[in-house]
């Protein structure tokens, strides 16, 4: 379970000017299997998801993953929560699939031959078998986009985060990392502006000025977001 107890994020202001709020009043008990998260850019849809693993932490307030703290026990929370960026190039770092998926098993502490086996499975499983000797910069955006999800995955995170995984991916390679996501048994919190992706969702949140302005079921949640952005573009 994810818990956030009244949390709020402040940035601090340029040349002695106020703090920026980014995120404030937040309390939440996630406890769904798919928590989808919408808002417009710069509402502070990223940062909500980031204080899940730690890579923000609160101004205000505590973040709890199934009781660890982020703050206090930010190593265990970091081993229970994989991240997925928007941009798989911002975490794919070596030079060809399997080196990236071993890269990441590394920490497991299994041997060599074990390490092996387990990145031939991970690469067969997301459809990269055939591409594990190739060069990283030779695959597509949602190959890619797969093999970021293959590393993270590997380590058997109890909780995923995905930070609009398919923004920059096509039509198809959207739907197919889209199935990928819906299919996994961790609980995925995902940001995300496909409304589609958000109506398939367990509950989904509208975040919009650093405020929880939404809360609950998809297709409310999606009318409601919807409705707020119709406004602000009249």
């Amino acid at each position: 379970m994810i818990t956030f107890e009244s949390v709020a994020v402040l940035a601090e202001g340029a040349h002695d000017a106020p703090d920026v709020t980014i995120l404030t009043d937040v309390d939440l008990a996630l406890t769904e299997r798919r928590v989808a998260v919408v808002g417009a850019n710069g509402s502070g849809k990223s940062t909500l998801a980031r204080l899940v693993n730690g890579l923000v932490l609160p101004t205000a307030g505590r973040v709890l993953l199934d009781g660890l703290d982020t703050v206090r026990d930010g190593p265990a929370v970091r081993r229970r929560v994989g991240f997925v960026f928007t941009d798989p190039d911002a975490q794919l770092v070596m030079p060809t699939p399997r080196e990236d998926v071993a890269l990441s098993l590394r920490r497991l502490r299994v041997d060599a031959a074990e390490r092996d086996e387990r990145v031939r499975v991970v690469l067969d499983r997301f459809g990269l078998g055939h591409l594990a000797e190739v060069s990283v910069h030779s695959l597509s955006g949602g190959q890619k986009q797969l093999l970021a999800l293959a590393g993270v995955l590997a380590t058997e995170p109890a909780v995923l985060v995905c930070d609009e995984p398919t923004t920059l991916l096509d039509l198809r390679w959207r739907r197919v990392v889209g199935e990928l996501l819906d299919s996994l048994d961790q609980q995925v919190l995902l940001v995300t502006h496909d409304l589609e992706a958000a109506a398939r969702a367990d509950r989904v949140l509208v975040v919009d000025g650093g405020r929880i302005v939404a809360d609950g079921d998809a297709a409310q949640a999606v009318a409601t977001y919807r409705a707020r952005m119709d406004v602000a573009w009249r």
